[in-house]
């Protein structure tokens, strides 16, 4: 890795806060013209050489300027135009962030979507959107899908490897290249994660995508000292959002491509980040059994975005690396460093956003030094207008009371491509409904209780989730590794009753049902919660399903455990 800065100069990040034309379709073009070290390689790709040790490959903001070109003259020359969606079903890491680059650079519109998506639901999907053309790693099952239906069949299926072995030396671009976005264009199509259903297909527009992330110019650390792991899915507004605001301040950020541990920690050692963004899934690893001392010696901030993460990762997590002077507050350059001493441990900033958010638009900062505060997810950030509780109508709560959590930021998604009925559920009473239910505090702090879909209705009135799952993540450490609560029909007339599914810790590995369940009740009833009807262990990855994006498919289980308590 080169010695020399890649970081854009200060004054230019500022003048770019304020830049009227720059948004999520042209910010790389922004940052060429912004970063006289446009040269230095920054971005960085990883991979395991012939002696199992992490190769490092860096690419400045000129090489992504080649490559996206490159890749723009074969989506051009196969008849790409602006305003047509083409399917990215790429592996995670660089790729389909290229691929990104390319297909906005021409005005197109690229539908990333999770190589690991079933195909079944794939095609489905495609076809909802109405792809002009498929880019895939590998394109057997797609190919075989389209042969029985070919009325559905795009103009094109291609291979990646065909894009990057394409010679771009005689092709042609458009002659108004980069295309000129207006801020409405729409410049990406996000799906969810699928865990409720069909995913959905979220539009990110130019300017919105944009609008909201100025402040992480000068906000967001970007010392020469530091250092970006980024483990989200660059198929995910999470990945995107990450890799524009490292691309606009030239932070060095190796791009991962793999989020499971034993993948990321020999990177994290190779690399040695200052900063890891994630979605929870890859916290809760590498929260779990022997710490990564070495791979977090440097880390002073966690950044993860999604869902929520749990207090009993975090609390583990925290205690890793070291912040610097200056560093002690999130989200901060580090300015009048005299007198401020380093602290052991590092600091969590845990955001609850969503593709429909456009970015974290609620942020909750844990240290070594914080106290416990489950499911509290902070106020809202600055680019929120307004933050509220919602009853079904559209009329808001006092603090305190539970109800639907809803927003509006500029950020937010001009709604659902293809689905306007879809994009008019989720508006109410000048709000976006963002599908959870939480409450108010008297400070103005939000509280995240669960998904709307997942609130488990007992005989006794509604019962959250996500508190239980809390309580035995934190309280009953020793036994359980990770955990999904899920409702389950008790009886007739009897509503849901709460279950839980667990994986166990390493050395709780022969723990039984009942042992964690007394355990699991005994603690619930200490913090005043629902008891739980029943536990299952999850032993193997199949009893503890997972969707693309690494969230567990709650709806399978409630379907796999929907007799449980009945036995019918």
């Amino acid at each position: 890795m080169s010695d020399q800065s890649s970081l854009t100069p200060l004054a230019a990040r500022e003048r770019l806060m304020t830049e009227p034309d720059l948004g999520a379709g042209n910010f790389l073009d922004h940052a060429v013209a912004a970063n006289p070290h446009r040269s230095v390689p920054f971005v960085f790709t990883h991979r395991t050489d012939h002696r199992g040790e992490v190769a490092l490959r860096g690419h400045s903001l000129l090489d992504l300027v080649a490559l996206r070109d490159r890749y723009a003259a074969w989506y051009h020359a196969n008849g790409v135009r602006p305003g047509e969606p083409v399917a990215v079903v790429i592996g995670e890491g660089l790729e389909p962030l290229l691929h990104f680059l390319a297909l906005s650079a021409l005005g197109a519109v690229p539908a990333l979507v999770n190589d690991a998506m079933r195909h079944d639901v794939m095609v489905r999907y495609l076809d909802h959107v109405g792809v002009v053309g498929v880019v895939a790693d590998d394109t057997t099952r797609l190919a075989a899908a389209y042969r029985e239906d070919p009325q559905r069949r795009p103009r094109f299926l291609a291979l990646a490897a065909e894009v990057r072995a394409f010679d771009a030396a005689a092709a042609r671009l458009p002659a108004a290249y980069p295309y000129r976005h207006a801020a409405e264009d729409v410049v990406a199509l996000i799906h969810s994660s699928g865990t409720t259903g069909t995913p959905k297909s979220t539009m990110l527009a130019h300017r919105r995508f944009w609008d909201g992330k100025q402040p992480r110019m000068v906000r967001f650390p970007a010392e020469p000292y530091d250092r970006l792991m980024s483990l989200m899915p660059h198929t995910h507004a999470g990945g995107l959002s990450y890799f524009l605001t490292a691309v606009l301040l030239g932070l060095p950020t190796v791009v991962m491509s793999d989020w499971r541990r034993a993948v990321v920690e020999p990177v994290m050692e190779a690399f040695q980040p200052t900063m890891v963004a994630s979605f929870p899934r890859t916290f809760v690893e590498l929260a779990t059994g022997e710490l990564p001392v070495r791979g977090a010696a440097r880390v002073h901030s966690w950044f993860n975005t999604g869902d929520s993460a749990h207090h009993g990762h975090i609390r583990r997590l925290v205690t890793l690396g070291e912040r610097p002077a200056g560093l002690i507050r999130p989200w901060l350059l580090p300015q009048q460093k005299a007198g401020q001493p380093a602290l052991p441990g590092s600091q969590f900033i845990d955001g609850l956003g969503s593709s429909e958010m456009g970015m974290a638009l609620f942020g909750q900062v844990t240290t070594p030094e914080s106290a416990r505060d489950d499911r509290c997810v902070g106020k809202p950030l600055e680019v929120v207008r307004k933050a509220a509780v919602l009853d079904h109508d559209g009329t808001e709560l006092p603090d305190g009371t539970v109800g639907l959590l809803a927003v509006d930021a500029p950020s937010l998604t001009p709604g659902y491509w293809n689905d306007e009925r879809l994009t008019a559920s989720f508006e109410l009473a000048g709000y976006w409904l963002t599908g959870d239910v939480a409450r108010r505090d008297a400070d103005g702090r939000f509280h995240h209780l669960d998904r709307t879909v997942d609130v488990i209705d007992t005989v006794d009135g509604p019962v959250y989730s996500l508190p239980i799952e809390e309580v035995l993540l934190a309280d009953c450490a020793e036994l359980v590794r990770d955990c999904s609560v899920v409702g389950v029909p008790a009886g007739s007339g009897r509503g849901q009753q709460p279950i839980a599914v667990v994986q166990l810790q390493a050395e709780a590995a022969e723990a039984g049902a009942d042992e964690v369940q007394a355990a699991a009740n005994k603690a619930l009833a200490g913090a005043g919660l629902a008891a739980l009807a029943a536990v299952r262990i999850a032993r193997t990855p199949e009893d503890f399903p997972l969707g693309p994006t690494g969230k567990v498919l709650k709806r399978e289980l409630r379907t796999r455990y929907a007799t449980l308590l009945t036995g019918r």
